[in-house]
């Protein structure tokens, strides 16, 4: 049965007696579920896959955010790996040195924490002080949801959006390999690309997340820098260089002249931490496969799987979501 969905974010979404005021809370939303079998929810206009719901409202309740933090936002497979490695080796260039790097022995989930997925995973209230500054943490959350103090300080935002086609396809095969539902019959690709056009997915509509941040930064562009997962496949040199820029650590001429910043985009490379004995085995949080972050990381590998008239549905739905706004997709 349709559940009403509550516009308002109480204030008591969680809190001291957290189970009864999140049951109570979902009782209220509208809830769906995912062409793979897990549940979602419709909070605020998105959805939200119920499994990250209650740490995302934990989040949003308690996170402080500091002025050095750097905040790595995306939807589900559109180059957060990318550039949690990325941002992450630009960082921290100058405390280990390339061959030193903890990306060579660790997942870039486990570098760089998500608030969601690591923070306030099982957790109502942790202490992100025992992070080490500067911080860099990630994140699915949609700008609008985005807990206050994030949206409020002057720390840094980071977005990278990707074709919607390729994200579909790539998030298809990432859900199929790790079977979250186990015992759930995933509905058929059209079935499957049919909720996606409707904006049926976890953090979706799509086109409102990208909305979100693009005009985020088409307001404040020192605080929220958006990238196309495409740009950074076409020029990662210029790339890499923006983000060190952006984040207030710049390349010197002389690291310029050293190579780091090729260092850099080799190291952090698909092809390269793919290749990693850390990435071939493994898991993150016991549900996900470190090898499943991994599979092509191509820019139009959709066109193997969607048909023209699949495409073209995207196209046009992107047209219409997108038009004023400024922000041109090409597909």
């Amino acid at each position: 049965m349709e559940k009403k969905e509550n516009p308002k974010c109480p204030s008591s979404e969680v809190d001291n007696n957290p189970e009864d005021e999140f049951q109570a809370l979902l009782q209220t939303l509208e809830q769906q579920t995912n062409w793979d079998g897990q549940r979602l929810v419709k909070y605020n206009g998105f959805w939200l896959l119920e499994l990250l719901f209650r740490p995302i409202l934990s989040a949003r309740k308690y996170f402080k955010a500091k002025a050095t933090d750097v905040i790595l936002s995306t939807m589900p497979k559109s180059g957060t790996t990318w550039l949690k490695a990325l941002t992450f080796s630009i960082a921290n260039r100058s405390v280990f040195p390339i061959d030193q790097s903890p990306l060579l022995t660790s997942n870039p989930h486990k570098v760089v924490p998500a608030l969601e997925f690591n923070l306030y995973w099982g957790k109502e209230n942790p202490d992100p002080e025992l992070i080490p500054d500067p911080r860099i943490l990630s994140t699915h959350i949609p700008f609008e949801m985005l807990p206050d103090s994030i949206r409020e300080s002057d720390c840094r935002i980071i977005y990278v959006s990707r074709n919607p086609l390729d994200v579909f396809i790539s998030h298809r095969h990432f859900l199929l390999e790790n079977k979250f539902a186990k015992d759930a019959v995933p509905l058929a690709l059209d079935e499957a690309f049919d909720m996606f056009c409707q904006g049926i997915h976890p953090f979706g509509p799509f086109w409102d997340h990208m909305l979100g941040y693009w005009n985020a930064h088409l307001k404040n562009p020192e605080r929220v820098l958006f990238l196309k997962y495409e740009d950074l496949k076409e020029d990662i040199l210029s790339n890499v260089k923006k983000i060190a820029e952006f984040i207030g650590s710049p390349f010197s001429p002389e690291e310029e002249k050293q190579g780091v910043v090729e260092q850099i985009s080799r190291l952090c490379s698909f092809e390269n931490l793919k290749n990693l004995e850390v990435n071939k085995s493994g898991n993150v949080l016991g549900l996900m496969k470190n090898s499943s972050f991994f599979r092509k990381g191509e820019v139009g590998d959709c066109v193997n799987f969607l048909t023209p008239e699949m495409a073209e549905r995207i196209k046009n739905l992107m047209e219409r979501e997108f038009q004023g706004s400024g922000l041109i997709y090409n597909i």
